[in-house]
C-alpha cells in the first residue's frame, strides 16, 4: 500500500500547486480590477466636475452675450446706436442712404467746444462716393457710470 500512496504524492502536490496558483492568480486579478475600479470612480467624479465648470462658464458667457448687457457695455464705453448703413458695391457705386448715428436721448449731449472730424476718402473713389460723411465724436457716458473718464476713444484716420 505504500505503494500506492508513493504514487499519488507527486499528482496530489500537482493538482494542491495547481489549485494554490489559480487562488494566487485571481487574487492579482480581483486586485488589478478593484485598483481600476477606483481609477474609474475618480475620473467620473473629475468628468462630472468639469462639466459643471463648463457649464458654469457657458451660462457666463450667455450672461456677457445678452443683449441687454451688451448694449450696457457699450454705453458704458461710450458707443452709440449706429445710423443707416451704407454699402459700396463692386463698380465703387454707393448703395443706400447713409446717415450719422444717432445719440441716445438719454446720454448727455457732446460738448460743443468738440468740432466734429470729417472723414475723406483719397484719390479718385472721392469723387465717386460723393460727399465725405462727418464723424462725431461719442458722447460721454453718463456720470454715475463705471466707465474711467481718463480713457477715451480716439478717431484713427
Amino acid at each position: 500500500m505504500s505503494r500506492r500512496t508513493a504514487a499519488r504524492s507527486p499528482f496530489v502536490l500537482l493538482i494542491v500547486l495547481l489549485l494554490g496558483g489559480g487562488l494566487i492568480t485571481l487574487l492579482l486579478l480581483n486586485s488589478a480590477v478593484n485598483r481600476d475600479s477606483f481609477k474609474l470612480s475618480e475620473l467620473q467624479k473629475e468628468t462630472t466636475q468639469y462639466t459643471d465648470d463648463e457649464q458654469e462658464l457657458q451660462q457666463e458667457v450667455d450672461q456677457y452675450s445678452a443683449p441687454d448687457a451688451l448694449d450696457r457695455r457699450a454705453r458704458d464705453l461710450g458707443m452709440v446706436p449706429g445710423g443707416n448703413p451704407a454699402f459700396l458695391a463692386p463698380d465703387g457705386s454707393v448703395l443706400g442712404d447713409p446717415g450719422n448715428a444717432s445719440d441716445d436721448p438719454a446720454a448727455p449731449p457732446s460738448s460743443p467746444s468738440t468740432a466734429p472730424a470729417t472723414v475723406a476718402p483719397s484719390g479718385s473713389a472721392a469723387a465717386s462716393l460723393g460727399p465725405a460723411p462727418s464723424v462725431s465724436p461719442p458722447a460721454s457716458p453718463p456720470a454715475g457710470s463705471s466707465a474711467s473718464p481718463s480713457v477715451t476713444p480716439q478717431e484713427t484716420p
